[in-house]
């Protein structure tokens, strides 16, 4: 039963929490706020154990690792902000006990569930992004032998101010604990196959626990007819999970409060579901953010898991169009390790919202 964690805040733990940021890089205890000012810092008049380095700065092209620790436990929180140039041309990957191909691996404003390279607010409990660009995430992430964080800035300019805080449990971990990933896809769906796969080739044993997508929309008036579908546990042809429309699967409807020729609806953010973003301007094309947390029923598979939404809209002779536009989506899951090798991550003109 899902209790964010209240239910059990009395209890006493032997679990330890450690921090990795700027100012402690390796979180351990004792280690934090040592960095010695120069006459350039920010806190030269306040000496050291002052506010010296908050951030890092991470050169184009560079990839700085953030976090590289040994032993086991569970991750509890992220914090991260940097530019907003940085939401699609930086990327974050997370390795979980030495290997080698990461478990998460996604541009960092989606993993935060903002999309097109956008800032807006979002109001869950696992992601939380706050004004203005406070991205916090709340996924619990449990470890065996270690875990490394990185962030790549595929800009043509340097990141002068990434900041970060990595907050952890230095504890033993449950056998039957699995491991927290998070893969990126984007895709542009056509009229001859209006289908964006969210995510394929999951291989092993686990649970499904979330989806963003980032629309761009192409066609004009409603355009969230599609239907969303999980392959599990060697289905073919059909799924064994199969949703009824776009916005009913990030829980609206009705076109989320629009009518039939608007193109979209009201904006909502809650605990687990959400339509947190939308715009509209002159001479661009229309633009939307949604999510969907499997928090209360994840889904789950035993060997396989495939995910696709399809991209459908309306004919004037009230029958479903099939519809070309570009979906970006970020799907979240839990599984037993080993994992099947992502697929080659997509350069950053691919990446950039058109």
């Amino acid at each position: 039963m899902f209790d964010n964690n209240l239910g059990s805040l009395y209890r006493m733990s032997d679990a330890k929490t450690r921090s990795i940021c700027a100012e402690n890089p390796t979180g351990e205890p004792g280690k934090g706020a040592m960095q010695a000012p120069d006459e350039n810092s920010a806190g030269s008049k306040l000496g050291k154990g002052w506010k010296i380095k908050p951030c890092i700065q991470v050169k184009s092209g560079e990839t700085a690792i953030l976090a590289d620790y040994k032993g086991s436990g569970i991750i509890r929180h992220i914090w991260m902000t940097a530019d907003s140039r940085m939401l699609r041309a930086g990327v974050i990957r997370f390795y979980w006990d030495g290997e080698e191909t990461p478990s998460v691996e996604v541009p960092m404003g989606d993993f935060f569930a903002m999309g097109h390279g956008r800032r807006y607010d979002v109001n869950s409990i696992p992601v939380v992004v706050n004004p203005n660009g406070g991205l916090n995430c709340y996924w619990p992430m449990p470890f065996r032998k270690g875990f490394k964080i990185t962030f790549t800035n595929e800009y043509f300019e340097e990141v002068r101010g990434f900041f970060f805080q990595i907050t952890f449990d230095e504890t033993e971990v449950e056998d039957n604990a699995a491991y927290f990933h998070a893969q990126w896809n984007r895709s542009m769906t056509t009229r001859e196959y209006p289908e964006h796969v969210i995510v394929n080739n999951i291989k092993g044993k686990g649970h499904y626990v979330g989806t963003f997508l980032a629309w761009m929309q192409f066609s004009d008036c409603w355009w969230g007819e599609g239907e969303i579908k999980f392959f599990m546990d060697g289905d073919g042809e059909y799924p064994t999970i199969c949703g009824t429309g776009t916005e009913d699967y990030f829980g609206g409807a009705w076109n989320f409060g629009g009518n039939y020729k608007t193109t979209f609806g009201d904006h909502f953010s809650t605990p687990f579901m959400g339509f947190p973003y939308s715009e509209r301007e002159e001479g661009k094309v229309p633009k939307h953010s949604m999510y969907r947390w499997h928090v209360m029923d994840p889904i789950r598979f035993n060997e396989e898991l495939k995910v696709t939404i399809q991209a459908l809209g309306w004919w004037v002779n009230h029958k479903y169009q099939p519809l070309t536009e570009d979906i970006a989506s970020t799907a979240y899951w839990y599984q037993t390790e080993p994992h099947a090798k992502f697929p080659e991550f997509p350069e950053l003109d691919d990446r950039w919202p058109r």
